[in-house]
């Protein structure tokens, strides 16, 4: 599998759709992970389940409303457990990480790529479900264990079509989120590519709440944030610098 071609700062930062195919799958997805997908599909039916994307491509207008909607209480931010965190009981860099916790920062996301989906298994569930994309739902007797047991094994030995679980180890920046895929060719190297003063100059730019602390701590939000050590990702694909 080949590697994307051409990228640009659009791409890169979510503010370029134009390699997303948002018709076959019912939301965003890259052209290059599309087939991939499709054939890991139909592996998981022959297994037994309905894999199919909760969240897609995202952009960087899309990111920016979450990222703000959290940062100025109009939206709930969630600790470790699931519960609402008091914000105003925290100062600026306490809030920039309870956030960064479970939402990315807007032109950061690796939904902008267009390589990374979140999933589920459609047949676990009546369709009145409420899709909750928690750790609880993919483990123990949580109704989409059984598909991540079996994702585990694929992933495990390199027969999940280039796809692998970015967020698998808590390792105190972004908590682990056994839902969400990333297709290795792609995110490789889209993530090779991304440039932290690039980023920086693009939110300079918008309206980003909180944008002082940001810039501000950059350094350790890259660090434990945004950089995805690269003994995470297949080894075929592992980064390069």
């Amino acid at each position: 599998m080949q590697a994307a071609t051409s990228l640009t700062a659009g791409h890169l930062y979510g503010l370029d759709s134009s390699d997303i195919d948002f018709e076959t799958m019912g939301c965003g997805i890259h052209r290059e992970a599309l087939r991939p997908f499709q054939r890991l599909q139909l592996e998981a039916k022959a297994a037994g389940f309905e894999l199919v994307i909760a969240s897609g491509y995202r952009d960087f207008e899309r990111q920016l409303l979450i990222w703000n909607a959290k940062a100025n209480g109009e939206r709930p931010v969630l600790d470790q457990r699931g519960q609402p965190v008091d914000m105003a009981q925290l100062d600026p860099w306490q809030q920039v990480q309870a956030i960064l916790r479970w939402s990315a920062l807007p032109g950061a996301s690796r939904h902008h790529w267009g390589s990374d989906i979140d999933i589920y298994d459609r047949a676990a569930i009546a369709d009145d479900y409420q899709l909750q994309l928690t750790t609880e739902e993919t483990v123990g007797s949580g109704p989409f264990a059984p598909l991540h047991q079996w994702l585990d094994q694929q992933i495990n030995t390199d027969n999940a079509q280039g796809f692998f679980r970015p967020y698998q180890i808590d390792q105190g920046g972004i908590a682990p989120e056994r839902w969400h895929l990333s297709f290795a060719p792609l995110s490789s190297s889209f993530q090779q590519e991304f440039a932290l003063d690039d980023w920086v100059a693009v939110i300079q730019a918008q309206p980003v709440a909180l944008k002082n602390t940001l810039l501000e701590n950059i350094d350790r939000i890259f660090q434990h944030y945004i950089d995805i050590p690269q003994e995470n990702y297949p080894q075929a694909f592992q980064l390069t610098k």
